[in-house]
């Protein structure tokens, strides 16, 4: 499942540049994941980067979002065109 940001987030700005799928934008009042986006950093890293940088631990995975590692694994490789 992609990851959301919940409503503690405290918009530090050091969860963005830390996506290596571009899927983290400001939003209206904080950050964002853009659940096409998100693969949990599978195929990039062994654990979420957002999550491990996160001071407020505000990161969690997202009940609307539901994939499993094969789909986020496959949406790795389509975003990535590998």
């Amino acid at each position: 499942m992609s990851l959301i940001i919940e409503q503690d987030c405290i918009n530090c700005d050091v969860c963005e540049p830390e996506c290596p799928n571009g899927a983290i934008s400001q939003g209206e009042s904080i950050y964002e994941i853009n659940p096409d986006l998100c693969t949990e950093c599978v195929g990039h890293h062994d654990l979420p980067q957002c999550v491990e940088v996160c001071p407020v631990d505000c990161i969690s995975k997202d009940p609307s979002h539901v994939e499993d590692k094969t789909s986020l694994y496959q949406k790795y490789l389509k975003l990535t065109q590998l």
